[in-house]
């Protein structure tokens, strides 16, 4: 298989914030690739550039052999874009919402019709289809704007954070889709703060944070990086957790605190390395309301190579950096209209 995306050097700057700073990456056809990283490490600004959204300051995106930039035109019609706000028109039903989005696409009457009957039964939306979009819930809004991402067929679909937000079982719902999606050959990039989702989801990761990609590989690929086990527990008096964590840091690495939650977590090599911990803190009289010892996680991971959780960071800089306004920029405006005003 070859390359869906390629990305090659790309760098852009808000003022003197790096939003991305010289990344390099290639994603297969037909797979999923998760970017990972905490708010600002600039995957929205990514997602931009290769939406045709962002012209990048230096270096170039290619996205099914097109230039994101030279060929954005050309492209537009061959990718799809969903994100972590529903960009749908309140007002109107779900039925108009997508048929509003195939003649977008340039696509006949007859053919919008057909194509937006196919989704609605697709997404579990064909009961509410005449109902105004205000009274859908926040999953169905969400799977309605998977649907108009959808509606020109893409051969690359970019998911960012598109179930931020959700109820668990709303997001079990779109994991199902996005799976179907790529049996039928699709490409998915999709960008999260889940890291599970990633882990379910994802062939391969890759982690960004500050502009730059620190890590790639198959999840488990990652995962491997944490040379052993994730030692975790729960302190019974929160008095005593700045103790176990003076004492657990004698033997293992990646230490970490979470005080409110009264919780110490670190990896340690091997069995033993945590049996040696756990004699230690027995011997000081500590006591521990729960303990675990399992392999580490995505988030794991994360932690060690940021320093900080997926939630933590600001959010990125630049004009438009949300979901709202990718219409507008997608089709250049060139309908007018209270109908194109959804989505600007």
């Amino acid at each position: 298989m070859g390359s869906a995306i390629v990305v090659e050097s790309v760098r852009k700057a808000y003022g003197d914030i790096r939003a991305l700073d010289g990344v390099n990456l290639a994603i297969e056809e037909g797979a999923v690739f998760g970017l990972l990283g905490p708010n600002g490490a600039g995957k929205t600004t990514l997602v931009r550039v290769l939406t045709t959204l962002l012209k990048p300051d230096s270096g170039r995106a290619v996205v099914l052999g097109c230039d994101t930039v030279r060929d954005a035109v050309a492209l537009r019609s061959r990718i799809g874009l969903a994100g972590q706000y529903a960009a749908v028109d309140q007002t109107l039903t779900g039925y108009e919402n997508l048929e509003m989005v195939g003649r977008l696409y340039n696509l006949g009457a007859a053919e919008a019709r057909r194509r937006t009957d196919d989704l609605l039964e697709r997404m579990d939306l064909t009961e509410a289809a005449h109902r105004p979009v205000r009274t859908y819930s926040g999953g169905m809004q969400r799977r309605l704007d998977l649907a108009a991402g959808l509606v020109g067929r893409p051969e690359v679909l970019v998911m960012d954070e598109p179930t931020t937000g959700l109820d668990p079982r709303s997001r079990l719902e779109l994991w199902k889709i996005m799976e179907e999606m790529v049996t039928e050959g699709a490409t998915l990039l999709l960008t999260t703060q889940y890291l599970e989702e990633a882990d379910r989801l994802a062939s391969r990761v890759a982690v960004i944070d500050a502009g730059r990609l620190i890590s790639e590989g198959t999840p488990d690929e990652l995962k491997s990086q944490m040379h052993g086990d994730v030692l975790e527990m729960t302190i019974a008096d929160g008095a005593e957790v700045e103790r176990a964590a003076e004492i657990l840091g004698r033997h293992g690495r990646s230490l970490e605190v979470d005080r409110a939650g009264q919780q110490v977590r670190m990896t340690v090599a091997d069995t033993s390395g945590a049996l040696a911990a756990l004699r230690d803190i027995d011997e000081s009289g500590v006591g521990i309301a729960d303990l675990q010892l399992r392999h580490p996680s995505l988030d794991d991971v994360f932690l060690a190579l940021t320093g900080r959780t997926a939630e933590a960071g600001e959010a990125e800089a630049g004009p438009g950096a949300g979901r709202r306004g990718w219409w507008t920029g997608m089709f250049g405006g060139r309908r007018g209209g209270r109908r194109n005003g959804a989505r600007r």
